[in-house]
C-alpha cells in the first residue's frame, strides 16, 4: 500500500540527521530521520551541498497529496513544520519549510521541502547533521535499513532485486527497489529513507507494498517486466531510488531539472 497514514494529508513533520563514515558499516538510529503526522522522512543533502545551503527534507510525493500521474510541483510556498528527532527518537525541536521545492509521483514518488535553516544552523542548534544522498545505483543483495520516524521503528533486510516498472492504480514508477520480506513496512512508513548499511548513505525512499495480493490496484502494486509480464508479490514492499536526484540539485540546493544528468520529471 501507499504507506502513509490515511486521513492526515497536511501534517507536522519531524526531522533529524545522521552522521556517517562511508568506510564503516552503519547501524542506523533516528538521527537524520523525520516524523510527519501521516508519513516519515529525513533531512538530506546531496554530496555537493554546502553547510551554508538551506537544508532539504525528503519524503514521498504522496505525503504532499495524491498527485496526478504526470503531475510535478516546483517551488510552491510552504510553511510546513517539522519536529527534529535525536538518535533515540526523542523530539529536539521544530524546523519550518519555506517552500516545497519539488514533488512528483511520476516515475518516482518523492518530495523535497526547503527549510528556513541551513545545515550549519541545524548542526549548531541541535547537533544534527543530514543524511547523504547516494549517487550510485543500489546493489542487489545489499543490506539495508528502512528507518521510520512516524513509528520510530527500524526495518532491516536486503535488496531482493529491482522492478522494471511498478504500477499502482494510476501511477507508474521505474526501476523500483524490491525488499526481502523482513522489511514488512506498514502505513506511516512512507517517505522513510532506505539506508545502505555498508555506506551509511540513502539509496532509496520507501513508498509502497502489495497489501492483499491485488493486481496493479491502489495498495496493491504489481511489477511489470520489459516484455510486459505482470508479477504480483503479496506482502512485498518497495522503495524508489535516489541516485539520480543529486544531479538535479545545483548551487544553493536549488533544483535545476535541465542540468546535465538530471532525469527527474519536469
Amino acid at each position: 500500500m501507499i504507506k502513509r497514514v490515511a486521513g492526515t494529508l497536511f501534517a507536522t513533520l519531524a526531522i533529524g540527521a545522521l552522521t556517517v563514515t562511508p568506510a564503516q558499516a552503519v547501524q542506523a538510529d533516528f538521527t537524520g530521520i523525520v516524523a510527519l503526522s501521516n508519513c516519515s522522512g529525513s533531512v538530506v543533502r546531496p554530496p555537493a551541498a554546502r553547510d551554508t545551503d538551506p537544508a532539504l527534507v525528503m519524503s514521498n510525493g504522496h505525503c504532499v497529496k495524491f498527485m496526478g500521474a504526470n503531475e510535478v510541483i516546483r517551488n510552491q510556498t510552504s510553511s510546513r513544520t517539522f519536529t527534529l528527532l535525536n538518535g533515540a527518537g526523542d523530539n529536539l525541536g521544530t524546523l519550518r519549510a519555506t517552500k516545497l521545492a519539488y514533488a512528483t509521483m511520476k516515475d518516482t514518488d518523492v518530495s523535497f521541502y526547503q527549510l528556513s535553516q541551513t545545515y550549519a544552523q541545524i548542526q549548531s542548534q541541535y547537533g544534527a547533521r543530514a543524511l547523504e544522498l547516494s549517487t550510485t545505483h543500489p546493489a542487489q543483495g545489499a543490506n539495508i535499513q528502512v528507518v521510520s520516524g512516524y513509528w520510530k521503528r527500524i526495518y532491516s533486510c536486503k535488496i531482493d532485486g529491482f522492478a522494471y516498472q511498478l504500477k499502482e492504480d494510476v501511477w507508474t514508477w521505474r526501476d523500483s527497489v524490491r525488499y526481502t520480506s523482513a522489511c514488512n513496512t506498514i502505513g506511516g512508513t512512507s517517505g522513510s529513507p532506505v539506508i545502505d548499511t555498508s555506506s551509511g548513505k540513502v539509496v532509496a525512499i520507501n513508498n509502497t507494498g502489495n497489501e492483499s495480493g491485488g493486481r496493479c490496484t491502489l495498495n496493491n502494486p504489481c511489477e511489470v517486466s520489459q516484455s510486459g509480464q505482470i508479477t504480483v508479490r503479496r506482502g512485498i514492499n518497495y522503495g524508489q531510488e535516489v541516485y539520480n536526484i543529486p544531479a538535479c540539485i545545483g548551487t544553493g540546493n536549488q533544483f535545476n531539472l535541465t542540468a546535465s544528468g538530471c532525469t527527474l520529471p519536469r
